[in-house]
Order: structure tokens, then C-alpha cells, then sequence
């Protein structure tokens, strides 16, 4: 880290702390006062108490903010310290209350500390080391407050409400997701890449019982299996090369709460075996561990694949899959929700107008007609990132067609695994057929060769060489040599 970002990110803790709102409660004057310019050297809002019933007068005016920090003594008339805890810990959860205790007060401390105090120093003390503990009370009720705030936040992002779209097949889902939350089962959603598998999944545990817990995303299909493995599990000090310490892993994070492990159907045979432990007697080990870690977790799974066939091929564990599939949510490809399209299309027109200062007034009609035209093979993502795109690059008022930069090329229709018209009467080009059957795999694929090769039931090096042989070409592909195909 540079020397300019480390000073930056100090001057915003800094800035932070000075905007903390402490308070002083202690009936002996000189003590009070000197404790209240000692903290105000650092911090421009303290407040001070000479009594507990003054003390508990202030944290009940709901008019004023909750304080960050309560210093108070154990020891005072009227209501003692033991009151103002449970009254600041009343009015906010998340402020932090010291104590001041005298010598042999140290039971009375202890049982503080059950009842929610944040720390203790023992009288007499110095005021450097009671700024300090302040210090850390002040941050730990600024990191309580960011996590509520993110929590809030990821509780709007997955609301039903942020869910566009009112397809019957959509509308199904939602309903059944809400459903199925409360319970504890394991929930696999399906559906193809782009769908919105992970909104479910946040969906689910946004309405279950474990929504102020954790959630915990994992991509299976992201990492390689021995660093999987490790993302997953954990690993002891040691384990592998490079393993210099102890790391936890998702499950532990996810204790008390729920895992997300997304495209799942990619996972290896070893990790299966492993996942398929952890949901029949709800523990593990780390990697390179011998102690058995106990856990509370939740899973939802989510794939694009079709698991069942994965099984007759032997790729995916049958027991693993009905562990998974207790409650199975599918999500349906966007072609098969026509209706849903242009509300999508008009949400994101909104949102990135927003968020980029580029608002637009709507699409024109040829814009909508190419909208509502275009199958949509990487669904709501392809969609999203098509708008996006629009609002950045379009010059007038309106998104025009040309704005939207859709491929023009027509897809010759496919109905599961057969043609859906006969060879005409006047014949046709077999090299133009291979071509619109090869775009129409890359397409329902969002030009990712290896789907599209599965969809074509071909190596990846065939579909290479068919690409190569016929000139095709994407922006998102990495180009050898300048031309012909990529990795994709």
C-alpha cells in the first residue's frame, strides 16, 4: 500500500472517531472533568453525567442521537452503573458502555460483562489507557453500525420487491422461495447462467429465521479443487505450501447462518464426498486438521447444469444430490417470460440513468422492437449489460436501436434436440446451417465456449476448430494471434 492511501485511509478513521458521541457518568467532580478534557482532546462531542439519574435521563431523550461510548463508575448514588448499562444498552444495542470499578469491585465487573459491557478498567487508572479502551469502544460501535447498515442493505437488494417481473413461472418461484424459507431444508435452484439464481438464494434467507446471521457466498466453479477445498473448509497452519497460519473457512463463517455454493454441478468428486459429510452430520475437519469442527448452516445450492444427467454420466454423486434436492426452485430462461423482458429493460434504463447521470426518457419503438425480438441467451445478466452499455454510448434523449447493439443475426430455431422444419424443396446451404446452429449455442451460451460446446455435444477443441473455420469472433473472448477463436 502507498504511503497517500495509508494516510487517507487514517484521516477517515480519524475523522470517524472525532464524530463519536461519548458520554461521562461520575458523581466525583475532578475525576469527572478530567476524564471529559482528556477525551475531548481526540473527540469533539462528550458529554458528562454527575449522577446515575442524570445519566439515565440523558440516554432517554429519544431527541438526541445514541452515544457511541458510555464511561461510567460502578459506584454512584441513586441509580448505580449496573442501571446506566442496561438503559444505554436499552436505547441502542450497539453502544459500547465502559466501567469504572474500584478495587474489589471485580465480581460486580465480571457480572457487568454478561449483561452486555463492552470493558472494565480498575481505578486508579491512567487516562491514556482508559482513551485507549474508549478508542476501541468507539470503533467497535462504528463496525456494529457499518454491519447493520450493510445487512440493511443486502435485506433491500434481495426484497421481493427489487424482483421485476410478473410471469407466472417467475411469479412461482418467488412464492416458492418465500415458502420455503422459514424451514430449515437444503433448497437447490436451477436455471440457466444470467437467471438470477443468487437473488433467490438471498431471497431465502433474507425471509428465513437465520436473516440476522450471516450470509456467505461460495462460486465452486471459480476455484480450482485443492483451493476450494480450502475456501470451504479452512485449513491448519501448515496444511500446504504457503499455508503460514490458520485460516477458517465458509462454513465457519457461516455458522448461525446461510451458505450460498453457486454452480455447484462444477464441484469435484473429493469435495462432494466432503460437502456430503458436512450436510449428514453437520461437521468437518480444516484441511490438514484431525479435530472435528461442529457447524449450523443452511445450504442453498444453485446450478445450470442438469445434475441428474451429470449422474448417469457419473460426474455427480446421487446421494450427494438428494441431500441437495429437498426443495427445488427453477428459475425460467428469459425467452420463456416474453413478458418480463420490457419491464427489465425499462428498470435498468432507470437504474443506470441513475446511477451513471445519463437519464433517459425511454426507448424508442424500433428500440423495443429489437428488444423484444432478441432471444436473450445470457437472460437477465446479457440484458442488464445491454442497457448499461446503451445508456453510456446513446447520444440522444431516447435509446435508440442502434443504441442497443444487438446481433442481427436470426437463430435458426431449436425445440429440445431436433429441427423444427424440414429440408426445403429447393435444398439449402449445409455450411449456413452449421453456422446459425453453431451462433445459436455461443448465444444461449452468452459466448462462453465451453457451454456452448455441451450444448453442441462436442470437445471444447471441436467447437475451437469450428469457430477457427468459420471466422467468428466476440469481444469477450481472449484472441490468438489477433483473429480466430478464444478461451471464452
Amino acid at each position: 500500500m502507498s504511503a497517500a492511501p495509508a494516510r487517507a485511509s487514517g484521516d477517515a478513521r480519524r475523522a470517524a472517531q472525532a464524530r463519536a458521541r461519548i458520554l461521562v457518568v461520575d458523581d466525583a467532580e475532578a475525576l469527572r472533568r478530567g476524564i471529559v478534557r482528556a477525551l475531548e482532546e481526540s473527540w469533539s462531542d462528550v458529554h458528562e453525567a454527575e449522577s446515575g439519574e442524570a445519566a439515565l435521563a440523558r440516554l432517554a431523550d429519544r431527541e438526541s442521537e445514541p452515544y457511541d461510548v458510555v464511561v461510567t463508575d460502578m459506584r454512584l448514588p441513586g441509580a448505580d452503573g449496573i442501571a446506566v448499562l442496561r438503559a444505554a444498552r436499552d436505547r441502542d444495542a450497539r453502544t459500547a458502555v465502559l466501567l469504572m470499578t474500584a478495587f474489589g469491585s471485580i465480581e460486580s465487573a465480571v457480572e457487568a460483562m454478561r449483561l452486555g459491557a463492552f470493558d472494565f478498567v480498575q481505578k486508579p487508572f491512567d487516562l491514556e489507557q482508559l482513551e485507549a479502551r474508549v478508542a476501541r469502544g468507539v470503533e467497535h460501535a462504528r463496525l456494529l453500525r457499518e454491519v447493520t447498515s450493510l445487512r440493511a442493505e443486502r435485506a433491500q437488494r434481495f426484497a421481493p420487491r427489487n424482483v421485476v417481473g410478473s410471469s407466472p413461472a417467475l411469479r412461482s418461484a418467488l412464492e416458492l422461495a418465500q415458502r420455503v424459507a422459514p424451514m430449515r431444508s437444503t433448497v437447490l435452484v436451477t436455471g440457466e447462467t444470467g437467471t438470477g439464481k443468487e437473488l433467490i438464494a438471498g431471497l431465502v434467507h433474507g425471509f428465513s429465521t437465520r436473516s440476522n446471521g450471516p450470509y456467505v457466498s461460495v462460486n465452486c466453479a471459480a476455484l480450482p479443487e485443492t483451493l476450494l477445498e480450502s475456501e470451504l473448509f479452512g485449513h491448519e497452519r501448515g496444511a500446504f505450501t504457503g499455508a503460514d497460519r490458520t485460516r477458517i473457512g465458509r462454513f465457519e463463517q457461516a455458522n448461525g447462518g446461510t451458505l450460498f455454493l453457486d454452480e455447484i454441478g462444477d464441484m469435484s468428486a473429493m469435495t462432494q464426498a466432503k460437502l456430503l459429510r458436512v450436510l449428514q452430520d453437520q461437521e468437518f475437519q480444516r484441511l490438514g486438521g484431525t479435530r472435528a469442527i461442529r457447524t449450523d448452516v443452511r445450504i442453498v445450492a444453485a446450478t445450470h447444469r442438469d445434475l441428474e444427467h451429470a449422474i448417469r454420466e457419473g460426474r455427480f454423486r446421487e446421494d450427494l444430490y438428494f441431500r441437495l434436492n429437498v426443495i427445488r426452485i427453477h428459475l425460467p430462461p428469459l425467452r420463456e417470460r416474453p413478458d418480463d423482458v420490457e419491464a427489465l429493460a425499462q428498470h435498468f434504463l432507470v437504474e443506470f440513468g441513475r446511477d451513471l447521470g445519463r437519464a433517459r426518457r425511454g426507448f424508442t419503438p424500433e428500440a423495443l422492437e429489437a428488444i423484444r425480438a432478441h432471444p436473450w441467451p445470457g437472460n437477465v445478466r446479457e440484458l442488464r449489460n445491454t442497457i448499461e452499455r446503451a445508456v453510456l454510448m446513446a447520444d440522444g434523449d431516447a435509446i435508440d436501436a442502434a443504441d442497443i447493439g444487438l446481433s442481427e443475426v436470426a437463430p435458426v430455431p431449436l425445440v429440445g434436440r431436433s429441427w423444427t422444419s424440414a429440408l426445403p424443396a429447393d435444398g439449402l446451404e449445409l455450411a449456413a446451417v452449421e453456422r446459425a446452429v453453431v451462433l445459436e449455442a455461443l448465444q444461449r451460451a452468452a459466448f462462453v465456449q465451453k457451454d456452448a460446446a455441451r450444448l453442441l455435444r462436442i470437445s471444447r477443441r471441436k467447437l475451437n476448430y469450428v469457430i477457427a473455420r468459420l471466422g467468428l469472433t466476440h469481444p469477450s473472448w481472449r484472441r490468438h494471434n489477433g483473429e480466430g477463436a478464444g478461451e471464452g
